[in-house]
């Protein structure tokens, strides 16, 4: 086969199934089959209107699967890998000072235009064009298609959060919102030696994913005095909490919030006179996405992987998750010609 199929955003909640070229690889660049596609909140957000996005495109950064062809030395036929959301030059300011997710010129998988020079750059396709610039890491077999998906976002964020708080051990932590991040943020804080794990969530159900991984699940208005807090629900509610929550020497980081929303003040002499730090992360750098893989292939298994997952669908239904509340935090979506079937109304697959 020498064409993708992808679902090709058209704006709103209407989709093409459509037939790509495969690219001609440049050195460094790689033709990976995916296996597996996980939906994540932020493309439910682009679909939804409540955040910008390019249009058309080939939405999704979740994935995994097989190479097939490669130009990076190293990266070879068959290897099972998973890959970052971003790609970076690697040589302009940010990412000399090691912040290549904030390159001058970073393009991102799932963001780019379908009309650009990186049109098969979204997971919601049978394959992906990996990018000279783009993290990529092998995964071992006995971590699933569905939660090595989360690698290369969820996963890889929640490290890059935790690397901003330094050493957990013995440390009390708040994570505020348990959606994929916080599921994954209190098991790794749990297995970075946290003295004691709050999960904050207003619905019951998240809070009930991590009744065995938390120490304590609470819903927003209790009052709890932390070293750490995590805010990963992005709303402005829960930015205010954690910082309420925040001890003398406290940190708190926010992931969440990439969406417009509500301002929140600061008092600074609060902020000052009780030695406290306030930081934010958004995405992630090349060493995350490697800590991300080891997590999971070490504490995957701690993870209810049969209540955070929903699916799978095939790719012909993709457009049909958009329509409807997701009712768990990660839709499985598999993507090869077997899923092909079209949703109902469907176009059969267009080429290029």
């Amino acid at each position: 086969m020498s064409v993708a199929h992808a679902q090709v955003w058209q704006g709103g909640a209407d989709f093409q199934l459509r037939e790509v070229p495969f690219p001609e690889l440049s050195d460094g660049e790689a033709l990976v089959e995916l296996t597996a596609a996980t939906i994540c909140g932020s493309d439910r957000h682009t679909v939804s209107g409540r955040r910008s996005g390019a249009c058309p495109s080939i939405l999704g950064h979740e994935g995994v699967g097989i190479v097939v062809d490669s130009r990076r030395p190293g990266l070879e036929p068959g290897m099972r890998v998973v890959f970052s959301v971003t790609s970076s030059c690697g040589r302009c300011g940010n990412c000399r000072r090691g912040l290549t997710a904030k390159c001058d010129t970073v393009r991102k998988a799932g963001h780019e235009s379908f009309e650009d020079v990186w049109p098969l750059s979204g997971t919601y396709a049978s394959h992906i064009h990996l990018l000279a610039g783009q993290a990529v890491e092998e995964v071992p077999e006995h971590v699933s298609d569905a939660l090595a998906s989360t690698a290369g976002c969820a996963a890889a964020t929640v490290m890059a959060v935790l690397d901003s708080v330094g050493d957990l051990a013995g440390r009390h932590v708040l994570v505020n919102g348990v959606g994929m991040l916080g599921v994954i943020a209190v098991a790794a804080a749990r297995a970075r030696g946290a003295a004691h794990v709050i999960a904050c969530d207003p619905n019951p159900v998240n809070r009930e994913l991590v009744g065995d991984l938390a120490d304590v699940t609470v819903a927003p208005g209790m009052e709890h005095t932390v070293d750490v807090a995590l805010e990963l629900s992005g709303a402005s509610a829960g930015v205010e909490a954690c910082l309420t929550a925040l001890d003398i020497g406290g940190t708190a980081v926010l992931a969440g919030t990439v969406a417009p929303g509500p301002e929140v003040s600061i008092d600074p002499e609060w902020l000052v006179r009780g030695w406290r730090t306030v930081t934010g992360v958004h995405n992630f750098e090349p060493r995350h996405l490697t800590q991300a893989v080891e997590f999971l292939a070490a504490e995957g298994h701690t993870l209810p992987a049969d209540k955070i997952f929903g699916g799978p669908v095939p790719l012909g239904q993709l457009p049909e998750q958009f329509t409807r509340p997701g009712a768990a935090l990660r839709t499985v979506v598999e993507l090869q010609p077997s899923a092909l079937g079209a949703h109902r109304g469907a176009k059969a697959a267009e080429p290029v």
